[in-house]
């Protein structure tokens, strides 16, 4: 049974899939976090804000089971994926080796941690009569595994292949699970405005990783595309989103965005400066 006030809800989307969100981060930056249970190992992709405990939900929603080991993902390194990574144990916690000194750090500025309270409509659970979310940080977590492009996760009766996909940031990965056609793409592909001008952003690796998506969905390997915002959508959208981002983002683009992305570190870097 939910408990009142609690801080996460859940969604069953397939046999061992479920869709997990905070109800309480009440903003387009508010992450996807998926549950993606196997015979022998259960994988969570992302973790939200880490507001909340995570694997605490999980266990009282009898998601998890004590005869599965437990790893959790995160598909970049930024604030709004990896804050919960906290709440699982070192061993537990899997990013990619490009960002996992920034998750080590908790560095505030490679994870663009930007959090306001209109974006919040309570509380965090146990916070301090004083808590603003302006000064939220970003916990750092020694990853267990490093993950590199080509890496096999087994799951007993499932197994999930990291495709290294930069460009929205320079560890951003994708998970495919070739038995179901499902794919995580994170941060790299979801049904809204692809950001490309973040600090470690990369206009040029981006439309590299949008064609090797491309080349998976012509495969036919892709029947799901479950992002890292909004909801999920099928091989049609993930198409028009991949070639509409390859199709716009030219010299302008790049000149446009570099620019963009040295105000936004300016801005970030001003902001936890100043705490």
């Amino acid at each position: 049974m939910e408990r009142p006030g609690e801080w996460f809800y859940h969604q069953r989307l397939a046999d061992g899939l479920y869709l997990i969100r905070e109800r309480y981060f009440e903003s387009g930056n508010r992450a996807n976090v998926w549950l993606l249970q196997g015979s022998e190992r259960d994988v969570v992709v992302d973790t939200g804000l880490g507001l909340g405990s995570l694997p605490e939900y999980l266990r009282r929603a009898g998601l998890l089971s004590g005869t599965r080991t437990l790893l959790a993902v995160a598909t970049h390194v930024h604030f709004d994926h990896t804050g919960g990574l906290q709440h699982f144990e070192p061993g537990e916690v899997a990013v990619h080796r490009a960002e996992a000194e920034a998750l080590a750090r908790g560095d505030d500025l490679e994870a663009v941690t930007w959090l306001s309270d209109g974006e919040l409509s309570r509380r965090p659970p146990g916070a301090s009569p004083g808590w603003t979310a302006r000064r939220y940080r970003l916990q750092a977590v020694r990853p267990g595994l490093l993950l590199e492009d080509g890496d096999l996760l087994e799951l007993g009766d499932r197994q999930l292949r990291v495709l290294h996909t930069p460009g929205h940031s320079r560890g951003s990965v994708c998970l495919h699970e070739p038995r179901g056609g499902l794919l995580f793409t994170g941060d790299t592909l979801y049904d809204g405005a692809l950001i490309d001008w973040l600090p470690h952003s990369d206009v040029a690796q981006y439309r590299r990783s949008c064609r090797r998506l491309l080349e998976l969905l012509d495969q036919g390997q892709v029947h799901t595309v479950l992002p890292g915002h909004f909801n999920p959508f099928g091989p049609d959208t993930m198409r028009a989103l991949a070639s509409d981002y390859l199709t716009r983002a030219g010299v302008c683009h790049r000149i446009t965005t570099s620019a963009i992305s040295c105000l936004a570190s300016i801005a970030l870097r001003g902001r936890h400066w100043t705490r």
